[in-house]
């Protein structure tokens, strides 16, 4: 049982998605820590999971490692959970850790400031709420005060529209992004144009074609690798062993983990045998399920993994049906009867579907800290988002960015790599919630070293072999998004602060009693070792 904490000072969390919800019941669980205050845009917690309800939408990571480690779920339907699924698991955890009540919906963080006298985040919000009259709101405008300040917006926040397709203004079908689905639109009968051919768009197109009267036209660019999903669905007897006999669960998720953790292999460009191999493998996976008049241009030029791997849900099987075609012409604009392509051919359409992805430019956060910099101004001045483990930058005192730059893979569970940042930060801002300390910040040779560590880890990697999102200006630039090895390994490098890493304000008398811990524990160790050499002795000559 967690003892509460009685500490007065505060905790803000931008964001109720995934990483927020996380980070609030660790607060409470482990430092028994409830005085903190959830700001969500929407209306509802959920995040990525909420937002986006296109058809097929899933994880392609296994359920069970895609789910917090202190709640393991025993009822997944099947080794990759649909969206449903997700969000219900989560609405499921924000309901039992009683969140609604440290929760205010409706609300954006537009700015926040770091008071480097009084050592505290002077944050504004804005609240959007009814007026009464119908569809109309008034905005509210507050300043509310915190000595932590976590950002837990994820990266799956900005829908992207490809900025080469002009003119889609001028459409007069219906249009929209994945990510915000049309429901109230029936496309029995319809041509649907479908732009763009990655993870969503491979949930997306198999789906649109079970009905055969809807003819769904594939805009491709790139191509993309795929390997086979083999989905297993659990059986009730497997879901009740999970449930009730102890130690189960836990050990089929530690083995879900060290599987896919392995897969970091194939990232190494240096790993020659593995690279091929995989490229060998997956190539011949996309010759023998696809169509053969698309399975030449469907196999990249690319290393495997340069682009995020898809997790086939039936995309190339899809293309067999009479109903579904790939276009690969380049597109040269939306126009009022469908999209006009490079070669002036004007393909009639009457609904488009971007699934295009989503930004993941640093968002204009909108933070200066306390050398008076923003968070823009220092990620531009390194070329590119840039911290130390993903979420913490020199100049920022006690905040915390979770699934930040470098933090995510192309082979594990982010949830896994958010767990890792969260339980860093609570080591971190423990003193300053119990007032042993006003505030915490990561040092700038610190981040300077880390991140060259990380970069030239990097230029080994396949991530170097192509364009793609993981990238600043996603062509030569710095990768950004991705971490070079397995999520143990940043776990290992993350697990506890080096103290000596990070400057603290107000904390000599908190360093002082952590010196001398560490003194006694030192002389703890050298009495155990002599103890023990001396017995021995005393034992070899028989006394």
């Amino acid at each position: 049982m967690v003892k509460p904490s009685t500490s007065e000072k505060r905790v803000i969390i931008v964001g109720a998605g995934v990483a927020g919800i996380a980070t609030a019941i660790a607060l409470k669980t482990q430092l028994g820590f409830e005085n903190f205050t959830i700001y969500e845009k929407a209306d509802r917690p959920g995040g990525t999971w909420r937002d986006s309800t296109y058809p097929g939408c899933g994880s392609d990571v296994g359920g069970h490692w895609y789910s917090l480690s202190s709640e393991l779920n025993p009822n997944w339907s099947a080794y990759y959970a649909s969206q449903p699924e997700i969000l219900a698991y989560w609405d499921a955890l924000f309901v039992k850790h009683q969140l609604a009540a440290r929760t205010i919906f409706r609300t954006d963080v537009v700015n926040a400031e770091w008071d480097v006298e009084r050592q505290v985040w002077r944050v504004e919000t804005v609240t959007r709420e009814a007026t009464g009259a119908k569809g109309q709101e008034e905005e509210r405008r507050d300043v509310v005060e915190a000595e932590v300040l976590f950002y837990a917006i994820g990266g799956f926040m900005a829908p992207m529209y490809p900025r080469e397709v002009k003119g889609r203004a001028v459409f007069r079908g219906e249009q929209w992004h994945s990510a915000c689905w049309r429901h109230d639109v029936d496309l029995a009968g319809k041509r649907v144009g479908v732009i763009g051919n990655g993870c969503s768009a491979a949930q997306i197109v198999p789906q649109l074609a079970k009905d055969p009267s809807t003819t769904v036209l594939n805009f491709v660019r790139t191509p993309q690798w795929y390997v086979p999903q083999n989905n297993v669905r659990y059986p009730a007897l497997v879901k009740w062993v999970f449930a009730h006999i102890p130690g189960v669960l836990r050990a089929y998720r530690s083995s879900v983990m060290a599987r896919s953790d392995l897969v970091h292999l194939i990232f190494n460009q240096e790993n020659k045998l593995v690279t091929k191999t995989a490229r060998w493998l997956l190539s011949k996976y996309i010759r023998d399920t696809a169509p053969k008049e698309y399975a030449e241009k469907l196999v990249p030029d690319y290393a495997v993994g340069c682009k995020r791997i898809i997790v086939d849900p039936g995309f190339l099987k899809s293309l067999h049906r009479e109903n579904v075609a790939l276009t690969w012409d380049a597109i040269d604009s939306v126009v009022e009867e469908g999209i006009k392509l490079k070669t002036r051919e004007v393909v009639p359409l009457d609904v488009i579907v971007y699934a295009t992805g989503y930004s993941l430019d640093a968002p204009d956060l909108r933070v200066t800290g306390s050398q008076g910099k923003t968070m823009r101004e220092y990620h531009v001045g390194q070329g590119g988002a840039t911290a130390y483990f993903g979420c913490s930058m020199p100049g920022f005192p006690n905040l915390f960015m979770l699934l930040g730059p470098n933090v995510a893979t192309g082979h594990a569970s982010v949830i896994f790599s958010e767990e890792v940042q969260i339980q860093l930060a609570l080591q971190v801002i423990k003193p300053v919630l119990d007032g042993d300390a006003q505030s915490f910040e990561i040092k700038d040779e610190v981040v300077n070293k880390y991140n060259e560590w990380l970069q030239a880890r990097l230029r080994h990697s396949v991530w170097t072999d192509c364009m793609s999102y993981y990238r600043v200006d996603r062509s030569q630039g710095k990768i950004v998004a991705t971490f070079p090895g397995p999520v143990t390994l940043f776990w290992r490098l993350a697990r506890r602060p080096r103290w000596d890493e990070w400057k603290g304000v107000g904390a000599e008398a908190w360093a002082r009693r952590l010196q001398e811990a560490r003194r006694r524990r030192r002389y703890k160790v050298v009495l155990v070792l002599v103890a023990a050499a001396l017995a021995g002795w005393l034992k070899h000559r028989g006394v």
